[in-house]
């Protein structure tokens, strides 16, 4: 573990989408926190399109804060991929993830940072207790267990992206050319000597909540799609759940038809066998087609990302947006 201060040595990526009400308080209390440390860091804060007046915020901010450094993208590309930008450009040896909602308390940095020091390669924090509204709750709590139990790889239950890795960790994730990324699972995935701190996860500050029920459900799709053809082997059971319902049908139809002198009509039956074999190769094709337009994202060769501005990086860690080399923008 490289601790030399003549380079940085920490890396906050912080995601940034209309978080102009909360921005002041966060800077103020990731400045405090980082300044008491005694060696050399860095803040990457991605302004993921937001539509207020964050970006302002930040450059008023960065001007007079040289460690603080602004990732300007073209639009909003979506929390995972702003994460990623931010990870992108990182230069510290331990890098830390967090949100600018200030649910990620700052101080809960230092903490990530002596397990780190103790000599893991991840650090993730575990969420103890979550202040959202029941339903959301009883939804993460359900979806964490689910995806933890299909996974090929052991996703921490109620850990979200906050934590840190070491720079081979963050090496290792630039190098995987998936599109459609889940931090917290390529994050356990690549491995290592991994661990966990338990936290009380904060009420948003001030705003709204960014994370709508749609981009939730969207999360939790990559989530098990990228880690588990589980669903896929399901329908293959359910398909021969049906098929041999439908055998039994078919011999009870025969022995009524020859050893009963009435046959009884069943239309309700039957339209019923007909719309529940249909829901059942409708939702087939729906997960299908979740899959092949996984694939088709990833042979299209777009960029994940494209940065717009870069604000407080020096010529050495300043891309070129048209290249994917080194510290520069995933293609």
């Amino acid at each position: 573990m490289n601790t030399d201060t003549s380079h940085i040595t920490y890396s906050v990526v912080i995601p940034v989408y209309n978080e102009s009400e909360t921005l002041p308080i966060l800077l103020e209390k990731l400045e405090n926190v980082l300044s008491g440390l005694s060696e050399s860091y860095e803040v990457i804060l991605v302004n993921d399109g937001s539509k207020d007046d964050s970006l302002e915020i930040l450059m008023k901010w960065q001007n007079d804060h040289p460690p603080f450094k602004i990732i300007n993208l073209s639009r909003n590309f979506g929390h995972q991929i702003a994460i990623t930008a931010g990870l992108d450009l990182t230069e510290g040896q331990a890098v830390m993830v967090m949100d600018g909602d200030l649910q990620d308390p700052p101080e809960v940095l230092p903490l990530l940072i002596e397990k780190w020091k103790a000599g893991y390669d991840v650090v993730y924090a575990i969420r103890k207790q979550r202040k959202e509204g029941f339903f959301k709750r009883m939804a993460y709590r359900t979806f964490y267990r689910v995806l933890n139990n299909i996974s090929e790889v052991k996703i921490p239950i109620d850990a979200g992206d906050f934590g840190l890795m070491d720079r081979k960790i963050v090496d290792l994730l630039k190098k995987l050319p998936e599109r459609n990324r889940f931090v917290r699972g390529i994050r356990s995935w690549v491995g290592y000597r991994q661990t966990g701190i338990e936290y009380e996860r904060s009420e948003r500050f001030a705003g709204d909540v960014k994370y709508t029920y749609k981009r939730l459900i969207n999360l939790a799709l990559d989530g098990l799609i990228s880690f588990s053809n589980v669903p896929l082997r399901l329908m293959v059971y359910v398909g021969l759940s049906v098929s041999g319902f439908a055998f039994i049908g078919i011999l009870v139809t025969l022995y009524k038809r020859f050893f009963e002198a009435e046959i009884p009509r069943g239309y309700t039956t039957i339209l019923i066998s007909i719309l529940f074999i249909g829901g059942i190769q409708l939702i087939g094709m729906g997960l299908l087609g979740e899959y092949i337009g996984r694939v088709y994202d990833e042979v299209k060769q777009r960029p994940v990302y494209i940065i717009k501005g870069l604000f407080g990086f020096n010529d050495k860690s300043s891309p070129d947006p048209n290249r994917d080399s080194g510290n520069a923008p995933r293609q």
